[in-house]
């Protein structure tokens, strides 16, 4: 029987108390970059996610991502409502933490999520909508993803795909339905014009999940050892240098560096760090977070555009291509000496590993477009997606939940 070890579970019960701040860090982050008549509909996006994914993870979550193995593609019910779920370890995952704190680290990661998705949609869609589609989508898409990637017995873990925190379970899975989503709900009305009504909302957002972030990274190695702190590492360099290169761009096409550029340039330095952290050491990750930001830069300013699609706040060219790059990044930078449970990859001679994280990207991207697709046609069979030409143009505050985050007259 494995011995728990106390300072392993106080180092994992911290990092899971840094990961649930990430998601009010978001609800600000995406809060302050609509219009003030959709922050409170914006902000509710996210502590909706926390509520039904709490729930949800309980119930069968949990299970179907972390239960015995069916076929490589789900976990089984040996978990269903927790049972068996208490103080001693799962062998499989984490052997010096309860069993329990393991799955309360990972109930966060399902939070978030989703989360992420409503950035593409905001001021657009019905919020009974957008919390049915939470519910079906954690279960259908995040859930098996998850067994994929981290699942002991799932096929992506077992062909030998890296992904330390979430690069292809987070990041990818959330970016490309997001997409999904933003085309299948369309446009809003007057989306070239929007400005954001609180910037230093944004800026505060940013810099709390750059906070819980180091639980996101650093806790993924579920245990007090160099890896973890190779992920601390790793985590805020990559952040620093994204943010280095998305605002160099900025001041080199635009002549100005912008608040939000430098809050965007922080989050895709995270993102995009994420599926290596515990694999890549410190310098790679200035690699991986710099040109991650140069990369971002462009998909949000210049590939949106030329497309036209409205990912209202760029959930897709953040998390989606930040989280690709990160998956071919560690394909490229990874190093055993930095981790002995991982891999060499290319830089240090094993190509292999390169297509072995293609294949886990293109698997991820495919499933999470064409399951969203599924989801939201079969969703608008019963009932509305979007929100109405006057109650878009009432605002989602007032249409939705009748209410107003601030007086005065809309800007």
């Amino acid at each position: 029987m494995n011995a728990i070890n106390t300072t392993d579970t106080s180092f994992m019960i911290f990092a899971t108390v840094l990961v649930m701040l990430m998601t009010p860090g978001l609800a600000l982050f995406y809060g302050g970059m609509v219009r003030r008549k959709n922050v409170l509909s914006t902000t509710v996006h996210s502590y909706t996610a926390m509520v039904i994914v709490s729930l949800q993870w309980v119930l069968i979550g949990y299970t179907l991502c972390f239960g015995k193995d069916f076929a490589g593609f789900v976990g089984n019910f040996q978990f269903l409502g927790l049972h068996g779920v208490g103080f001693l370890p799962n062998a499989d995952y984490a052997t010096t933490i309860p069993q329990s704190v393991f799955m309360l680290f990972q109930l966060m990661f399902a939070i978030i999520t989703p989360a992420l998705i409503s950035g593409a949609i905001a001021g657009r869609m019905k919020f009974l909508a957008f919390a049915v589609f939470i519910l079906v989508w954690t279960t259908l898409v995040y859930d098996p993803i998850a067994h994929w990637v981290w699942g002991a017995g799932g096929w992506l873990r077992n062909l030998g795909a890296l992904d330390f925190a979430g690069g292809n379970v987070v990041h990818i899975s959330s970016g490309i339905s997001a997409l999904v989503v933003a085309l299948v709900i369309g446009k809003r009305k007057k989306f070239k014009s929007i400005t954001p009504h609180n910037l230093p909302m944004t800026l505060l957002g940013a810099g709390i999940l750059w906070f819980g972030w180091f639980g996101f990274n650093a806790g993924s190695a579920l245990a007090v050892n160099g890896v973890a702190l190779n992920a601390f590492i790793t985590t805020n360099t990559s952040a620093a240098a994204s943010a280095l290169a998305w605002c160099t761009c900025e001041l080199i096409i635009r002549k100005k560096v912008t608040s939000l550029g430098l809050a965007s340039g922080i989050v895709v330095g995270l993102v995009a760090i994420t599926p290596g952290a515990g694999f890549v050491s410190p310098m790679s990750s200035i690699l991986i977070g710099g040109i991650g930001g140069i990369i971002c830069y462009f998909s949000v300013t210049v590939v949106k555009q030329k497309f036209g699609y409205d990912d209202a706040l760029d959930a897709f060219g953040c998390h989606g291509i930040g989280g690709i790059w990160g998956g071919i990044a560690t394909g490229i930078f990874a190093s055993k000496a930095i981790n002995s449970a991982g891999a060499n990859g290319l830089i240090h001679g094993n190509i292999k590993l390169l297509g072995i994280q293609i294949i886990a990207i293109v698997a991820t991207i495919a499933y999470s477009a064409i399951m969203t697709f599924i989801i939201l046609k079969v969703l608008g069979v019963f009932m509305s997606l979007r929100v109405t030409a006057d109650e878009e143009n009432d605002g989602l505050d007032i249409s939705q939940h009748g209410e107003e985050a601030y007086g005065g007259i809309d800007i």
